[in-house]
């Protein structure tokens, strides 16, 4: 499945040698991720390809003369489908080539020097742990970091996970967004321009049938029962200045129609509906062991074997192309957040 990157804008920069070049915002989950170059990113792709071979999907050519505003458009365009499409093979998102470029731009576009940190990881109650970092510990680290220090199995890990939280006057808890594995919480809680964001700890599983695999682990039931008296869905979320909406496809008498829902929690209910998925084939591979799915089991290491894959990605297209396609499919189904 693809991750929520996107390049809504970019900006011009003078060089040292007195030329210019393009800076793009690279924003996940509609937060500011980092600001990279093309010329960085084509690097990254020639490194991936030493790794992975042909199976990694196309990266924007180069032009060697000035571009067109249209031109610069379209490769605004090409790279967010490169960097949404790269993500789709797990093999690819959990490389080492992979993580250590996103790490660095992460900690450059911030200005971020690698250095011990504490960091502050708050519980679904509301209490806090403090842990000893480094500014470049992802995610996943960091999250290994605090269930030891609050004794959750490491077998568990793959049922929890870090998010973006933020406290409101009511006491209550806004989740705003997953953390991805690669993603550097230090940097993100620095780089958020929401107020009283925080990092927190909570489960990440839908199907409450798995609450029964966490049990026998004293940590993991407590941070269960934790969950949910604080929470509070329908947080602002201040991050790209624009309407979010979810798109989704279902199937009513075998003809596809298209639901749409209004709200800022958009990318959070995507990540949500994207696991609710992963689970169900999970379940649906374990049942029937003949389909082959193939499906991370949490618990288990998340680090893959690099294997070369090939993959049907979809092809740049005009972002406008895309919007205008995607209005004319939406025969059923638009809701307000306020309405749910």
């Amino acid at each position: 499945m693809k991750t929520h990157f996107c390049i809504p804008v970019s900006q011009q920069r003078p060089d040292a040698l007195g030329g210019r070049y393009t800076l793009y915002s690279v924003y996940l989950d509609g937060f500011l991720f980092c600001k990279v170059r093309y010329s960085q990113l084509h690097r990254w792709n020639e490194q991936l390809r030493r790794v992975f071979g042909n199976g990694l999907p196309p990266f924007p050519p180069k032009f060697y003369l000035a571009m067109t505003p249209s031109m610069a458009n379209e490769r605004r365009d090409q790279l967010e489908q490169y960097l949404q499409n790269v993500t789709m093979d797990p093999n690819v998102l959990r490389s080492n080539v992979f993580t250590d470029f996103l790490k660095l731009v992460q900690l450059d576009a911030f200005s971020i020097p690698t250095k011990k940190a504490s960091l502050d990881i708050f519980l679904p109650d509301g209490r806090s742990v403090r842990v000893e970092i480094l500014t470049s510990d992802t995610a996943e680290r960091v999250l290994e970091v605090v269930s030891h220090k609050i004794g959750l199995c490491p077998e568990l890990l793959g049922y929890f996970g870090l998010f973006l939280i933020r406290f409101r006057k009511e006491g209550k808890l806004s989740v705003m967004k997953k953390l991805a594995d690669f993603e550097l919480p230090y940097v993100s809680l620095l780089s958020s321009e929401a107020e009283d964001c925080k990092v927190g700890l909570r489960k990440w599983y839908m199907d409450p049938a798995l609450d029964s695999m966490l049990m026998d682990c004293r940590a993991a039931v407590n941070l269960i029962y934790m969950q949910g008296t604080l929470l509070d869905m329908d947080g602002p979320q201040r991050t790209l200045s624009q309407d979010l909406e979810l798109r989704f496809q279902y199937s009513e008498g075998g003809r596809w129609q298209w639901f749409v829902v209004y709200t800022q929690q958009a990318f959070l209910l995507s990540s949500c509906l994207k696991k609710m998925v992963s689970e169900k084939m999970a379940k649906l591979a374990a049942e029937n062991p003949e389909m082959q799915i193939e499906v991370p089991e949490p618990g288990k290491s998340k680090k893959y074997n690099i294997q070369q894959s090939q993959k049907n990605y979809s092809s740049f297209l005009p972002r406008m192309n895309k919007i205008k396609t995607a209005e004319v499919d939406c025969v059923w189904g638009t809701t307000k957040e306020e309405g749910l």
